[in-house]
């Protein structure tokens, strides 16, 4: 099974990381690759430039050998689309394996805005992670995909459920609610902007090279 995790991770931050770390151990502990959009398609430009990102990744997951970095988005031209970035690993990894993209409800709620949707299925399994306050319209498109591919939610049947996933390459939805931190990425850049700390909302090594690049509206400093 490959798993993938997007985003734009501007910065990344602990909930992204414990996110992955939890989809790992919910699948069996399968590694898990981040994968960094180049120029996001719903959002104007990135606080930080996509190499800029990617040191801060490889930064934060160094030392954990089930996550990994897939920067094959930044180095593409370009807008950052999800099927184009399936339909290439489909290619790498042939028909025989299980493809699996992990997303959260806010960003599955706006599933039938994305390009090429309707092909992502045919591509990949989605995991869809609960988040509090997210939740999908009854009677739009997400919500009847996960109702005619869901193979259920992580309460109860959870070895089911997941085996479901390995036993098919694509097609199916699995929701899982995990411990979920409630940082954003939004709230960081602001909190940098206004002069406040961030530190135990990333790791350390993270908020150090923020504060060495002037990103974010930080000024360098020698203590946190």
């Amino acid at each position: 099974m490959h798993v993938i995790y997007g985003g734009t991770f501007d910065p990344v931050h602990h909930g992204h990381l414990r996110l992955a770390l939890e989809v790992s151990e919910r699948l069996g502990k399968v590694p898990v690759s981040l994968v960094p959009c180049h120029i996001p398609p719903h959002r104007g430009q990135t606080g930080a430039t996509a190499a800029q990102r990617l040191r801060l990744l490889e930064l934060a997951i160094e030392g954990e050998p089930r996550l990994s970095i897939d920067d094959r988005e930044l180095r593409r031209e370009g807008a950052s689309y999800t099927a184009d970035t399936l339909r290439q690993l489909r290619g790498e990894l042939g028909a025989d394996i299980p493809l699996v993209m992990v997303v959260g409800t806010d960003a599955f709620a706006g599933f039938d805005k994305w390009k090429e949707w309707q092909k992502i299925s045919g591509l990949a399994h989605i995991i869809v992670v609960r988040r509090p306050g997210a939740e999908l319209d009854p009677v739009g498109e997400p919500a009847r995909l996960l109702a005619e591919r869901g193979v259920g939610n992580d309460t109860g049947s959870e070895a089911g459920n997941i085996e479901a996933l390995s036993r098919e390459v694509s097609g199916r939805i699995l929701e899982l609610d995990p411990p979920w931190l409630d940082i954003s990425a939004t709230g960081i850049r602001e909190r940098i902007g206004s002069g406040r700390s961030p530190r135990y909302l990333m790791p350390d090594r993270v908020w150090v090279e923020i504060q060495r690049m002037g990103l974010y509206g930080a000024c360098p400093v020698k203590n946190f």
